[in-house]
């Protein structure tokens, strides 16, 4: 499913890429960066000018002069040679100008489809980043727009002037050698465009598998690198490097084939050249043999030559380069043109809470057509009230969550707070009304005060400190050499599970939401820490609806309403003192816990 592959790009769909790819370049709205493109087109223009009127003539004509022993135009030579020394030196001074001109242009271009790309990796359905790894994402995102710049920079400031040059070598070709070398000179230049793409097309295909290894590498370590503690955990270090191995060796062997096809596209490359250089040169020697050309002429053809040729030689990377960066711009559109799977009604309202009151209305879900994970699932929480739902693994109630949420849409049915279907409103408004304690706490790779505010955009240090107070961290934090601003390490690492769950109560208790959520979020934690992270909990979840999803029942005894789920069904419903009293299946969820915990208590003893 995940269209991440790079395939080769067939010509319209390269010339689709590219007319997708032009409106960065010429922005609407965007005066200032049309006239830096207009200025460098000048400044191209100026640097061809110089480099084939003023360099070529200049040196053939201080060559004439010396071939004719006119020793008293000395002075007349030496201002030649000066002038050719300054039109080369004009021409990089123009290429250099056009550059800085430019550089802005293609860094804003790349860093506008980079957040474009950004914005709507971030608007995708939680489906999608389930079903991709994240390496792989963001290794064709590096690769597209990394290719904006390139390809910017290659067309304009590569193939327009070399089309410009050549028209200009062909008007004095025309001019000074008559039709034959014009004929000849075009037949040069295209069999050399002919052998370029043919050999780029072959060598393309060996890069494309180059590719793939790379992303299929990258992934790999990634993903590895990301469960270093399960590596470590089943002493999989050598497992894991021998599989890393395999993969970077591959294509190492793939990289090595990739660039030794490279030497024969420039051994033809270069033959094709020298061939038509020495072709240029023999007839114009002739020609002076006959009388008909000057020994300055000499030199102009092959000035004129070597300055085309010089573009030219780098048109087989250019292509290269240009047709690769068409196939990753193209796998990175792919990833934009990935439709969202949850969308806002057009025109949908803001949710408006009064007091979060939630209900499921006959709700059925299922991730996949032939696997139904919810039934008819139909209750309501009061505002300010709480429910509970236990179940074993697999029953659901995760599931709960991540449609009220809206991480996907019910297949039948309808959820409402505060009886507004959280369809008709937006996503945006949903998910703001509503906060989360997660049993696997996620952290950023930042401070410990960056990832408290992260619960509301725009918090001071003052409500920080506050959220961490009700959270009872903020005396933790305090003790630690640099207080806020201690870093938490990767997903949180450097911390221990209790004090990440209190961070996560932090953050949510700064978002302030009308519905709380707590997903299992004590159930890795030890008894003493669980205790206390329970009383922090219960603080939190006054006055608030408030859903547990439990595994532990003696968490969830003062709950208003405790449902218990089975296959993706509610199978019982009421308090715990009800539930208690049926002596169905939650009586019994409750009787093996609690000779658990006498076990466990007997064997600490």
């Amino acid at each position: 499913m995940p269209p991440l592959a790079v395939t080769t790009a067939k010509p319209e769909a390269g010339f689709a890429t590219l007319r997708r790819f032009l409106p960065y370049l010429w922005p609407k709205g965007g005066t200032e960066l049309k006239l830096r493109i207009t200025g460098a087109m000048l400044f191209v223009l100026a640097s061809k000018i110089v480099q084939v009127f003023g360099a070529a003539y200049t040196l053939k004509y201080a060559v004439d002069r010396m071939a004719r022993g006119d020793k008293a135009g000395v002075v007349v030579v030496v201002a030649l040679v000066i002038g050719y020394a300054a039109a080369r030196f004009g021409s990089t001074l123009f290429d250099n100008l056009r550059n800085v001109v430019f550089e802005r242009v293609g860094q804003t271009a790349t860093a506008d489809l980079a957040a474009n790309v950004f914005r709507h990796l971030h608007n995708l359905s939680l489906r999608f980043h389930l079903e991709r790894r994240t390496g792989a994402v963001t290794k064709v995102i590096e690769r597209g727009t990394k290719s904006i710049d390139t390809m910017l920079y290659f067309i304009l400031f590569n193939i327009a002037p070399t089309v410009l040059e050549l028209a200009m070598v062909l008007v004095l070709f025309w001019r000074n050698f008559g039709l034959p070398m014009v004929v000849t000179t075009i037949v040069m230049v295209v069999i050399y465009i002919t052998f370029t793409r043919k050999v780029t097309d072959w060598r393309s295909h060996l890069r494309e598998r180059m590719n793939d290894l790379d992303t299929g590498a990258v992934a790999h370590a990634v993903d590895s690198l990301l469960n270093f503690e399960t590596v470590k955990y089943f002493n999989a270090e050598v497992r894991e490097a021998t599989r890393y191995n395999k993969a970077v060796t591959a294509y190492a062997a793939a990289a090595t084939k990739s660039e030794n096809s490279l030497a024969w596209l420039n051994i033809g490359q270069a033959f094709i050249t020298n061939a038509m250089l020495a072709a240029g040169m023999a007839f114009v020697a002739h020609g002076w043999s006959q009388g008909r050309f000057s020994a300055g002429d000499v030199v102009f053809i092959s000035t004129l030559l070597a300055q085309l040729f010089r573009p030219l030689d780098l048109l087989g990377m250019v292509y290269r380069t240009i047709r690769q960066g068409i196939i990753d711009m193209e796998a990175m559109f792919r990833l934009i043109d990935t439709p969202q799977e949850i969308v806002d009604a057009p025109g949908a309202p803001a949710l408006v809470t009064e007091g979060g009151t939630v209900r499921f209305e006959h709700v059925d879900f299922a991730y996949d057509p032939e696997r139904k994970i919810l039934h008819d699932m139909d209750f309501t929480v009061p505002a300010g009230r709480t429910l509970a739902v236990v179940g074993s693994s697999g029953a659901g109630k995760s599931t709960l969550a991540r449609l009220l949420f809206r991480f996907y849409d019910v297949t039948g049915g309808r959820i409402t707070i505060d009886g507004q279907d959280i369809r008709a409103v937006t996503q945006e408004s949903v998910r703001r009304a509503i906060g989360i304690v997660p049993q696997d706490t996620v952290l950023f790779n930042d401070t410990i005060g960056y990832n408290i505010a992260y619960g509301r955009d725009g918090a001071t240090q003052a409500d920080v400190e506050a959220a961490a107070k009700g959270a009872a961290i903020h005396d933790f934090i305090l003790s630690l050499p640099d207080g806020y601003k201690t870093r938490v390490g990767e997903r949180g690492l450097k911390l221990s599970g209790g004090e990440k769950q209190r961070v996560a109560i932090a953050r949510t208790l700064l978002k302030d939401p009308t519905v709380l959520i707590l997903d299992e979020a004590t159930s890795a934690l030890d008894s003493r820490t669980e205790g206390e992270i329970q009383e922090t909990l219960q603080r939190v979840a006054q006055r608030r609806t408030t859903i547990i999803i439990a595994h532990r029942l003696s968490t969830i005894v003062g709950a208003d309403q405790i449902l218990v789920m089975e296959g993706g069904r509610i199978i019982e419903r009421g308090t715990h003192g009800q539930l208690l009293g049926r002596a169905g299946t939650y009586a019994d969820m409750w009787a093996r816990q609690q000779a658990e915990e006498e076990e466990a208590q007997e064997a600490a003893e």
